[in-house]
């Protein structure tokens, strides 16, 4: 019985595969938003794209309120193209676009 236990003690063990988790869009919505809040000083409202880049990183629309207003219709919004690396590191933003909350879209 003792050579059976020290036999198994001693035998190899296969080593596991410790594989990072892959960051998917949930990830970079979240790191996009937070990313660009602090960068810019707004608040983020949503988004409203994330799609694969070609580098493997992600390029996401972040929706972010520009100016409130009363009534809340009339307050100014934007859309920033914001692009991630692959780790979801922030590389660069832009604004692609400014409305009224109100307004439809074309």
């Amino acid at each position: 019985m003792a050579d059976q236990r020290s036999a198994r003690a001693t035998s190899p063990t296969r080593a596991r595969k410790k594989t990072a988790p892959k960051k998917g869009p949930e990830h970079a919505a979240r790191a996009a938003c937070q990313s660009l809040e602090g960068l810019i000083g707004h608040r983020a409202e949503g988004v409203s794209a994330v799609r694969r880049s070609d580098d493997d990183g992600w390029c996401v629309v972040v929706d972010v309120l520009e100016v409130p207003r009363i009534p809340d219709t009339t307050s100014l919004l934007a859309s920033y193209e914001v692009r991630l690396d692959r780790s979801g590191e922030l590389q660069e933003y832009r604004r692609v676009r400014r409305y009224r909350r109100g307004a439809a879209d074309e």
